[in-house]
């Protein structure tokens, strides 16, 4: 999942100064992709990741000169083999991966927030930042899919990106480095998303691995159950939300969306069937009920089963035990996520510079 939430919380609670690094160009193979971004502090503490380990110790060095000298910096990191004039480190990537470093001022720091403020309300945001031709990071604007720009932006965005963005908002191409017309500078653009909700109806003793694995991936976690006195804080600590009721009232809070993922495993056949005709009529991304198919299809009855729902859940990894099984089931929805909003490379506009000079490192 995206890391600018964990990054935005670390500034709300932080004073010191601080140094964003994005990735915003890879050519050939990488660990991370474009969009990727980490935090470096003042202190020297880290949030996030940009590599398997092979880039953040001399990130660190990086950031802090450009803390010291408060210009923003970008980096070209040559990632092939040691026998093909790399970097160094043998990591086997065999990539080119290109880092903008920025100094986080009041200003950044302000609009991330409300960037956050979007997110939370479920609204995905388009951002654009407009580079030099060397890729050296310019003015930047954050575009909500419903609301005001925001940012330092103030040229007409390219129409182009509008209207897919309004048209498809979660169906983009990859993000990148592109040039939508030769008058154009190169913009770096990259799409926000809120963070997936899963809900996990069933408050039993398996559902707690599943509750705390999803927790950190990113997912929010919204736990719905009959009984209070087990669906609480005190049993699921890392649960976002706490849902209780029967069907009726259950279903009215939970407020289900069509991007919702929802795992039913109450262990009881007919509250199963309850909610599951419930459910049923909805547009939901991911229905999983846990059980066996023949169970599923005793559920189903003489009804035919929509797409969306899926029984037997998770990859058949042989799973054994509530933890194993759990990490079967968020294997499945994150390839469920990954799949349904899967980029093209959007090579058409595509932008490589026309040199690197001293931007190696």
């Amino acid at each position: 999942m995206d890391g600018i939430h964990r990054i935005i919380e670390a500034l709300r609670v932080s004073g010191s100064n601080h140094v964003l690094a994005t990735i915003i160009r890879v050519e050939g193979s990488a660990y991370l992709k474009e969009g990727t971004t980490m935090l470096f502090r003042e202190d020297g503490t880290q949030i996030g990741i940009l590599s398997g380990g092979c880039l953040e110790a001399d990130l660190a060095h990086r950031a802090a000169d450009v803390l010291e000298g408060g210009h923003n910096r970008m980096l070209i990191y040559d990632m092939r083999d040691e026998d093909d004039l790399s970097w160094g480190q043998g990591s086997g990537c065999n990539g080119l991966i290109y880092v903008l470093l920025e100094q986080v001022d009041q200003q950044r720091k302000k609009d991330l927030f409300t960037l956050q403020s979007y997110l939370d309300r479920r609204e995905p945001i388009l951002f654009i930042h407009k580079l030099s031709k060397d890729l050296q990071g310019l003015e930047y604007g954050y575009f909500p899919l419903n609301g005001q720009s925001f940012g330092s932006w103030q040229r007409d965005t390219p129409e182009i990106l509008i209207e897919r963005f309004l048209a498809k908002p979660y169906n983009q191409p990859a993000s990148g480095v592109k040039q939508y017309s030769k008058n154009e500078p190169p913009t770096f653009v990259h799409y926000y998303y809120p963070r997936p909700r899963l809900i996990i109806i069933g408050a039993g003793s398996d559902a707690k691995p599943l509750v705390d694995i999803a927790k950190k991936v990113g997912f929010i976690v919204i736990l719905a159950d009959w009984r209070e006195a087990y669906c609480n804080v005190e049993h699921f600590p890392d649960a976002d939300q706490f849902i209780t009721g029967f069907t009726d009232e259950m279903m009215r809070k939970l407020c289900l969306t069509q991007d919702d993922f929802i795992i039913l495993m109450t262990h009881q056949f007919q509250r199963d069937q309850e909610i599951l005709s419930f459910l049923e009529a909805k547009k939901i991304r991911y229905i999983g009920v846990l059980g066996s198919g023949s169970r599923m299809n005793r559920l189903m009855g003489d009804k035919e089963r929509p797409a969306s729902i899926h029984s037997p859940i998770g990859v058949p990894i042989g799973a054994e035990g509530p933890e194993e099984i759990a990490i079967s089931i968020l294997a499945e929805i994150i390839g469920t996520l990954r799949m349904t909003s899967k980029c093209s490379k959007d090579d058409e506009y595509s932008y490589s510079p026309p040199w690197r000079g001293n931007y190696y490192v």
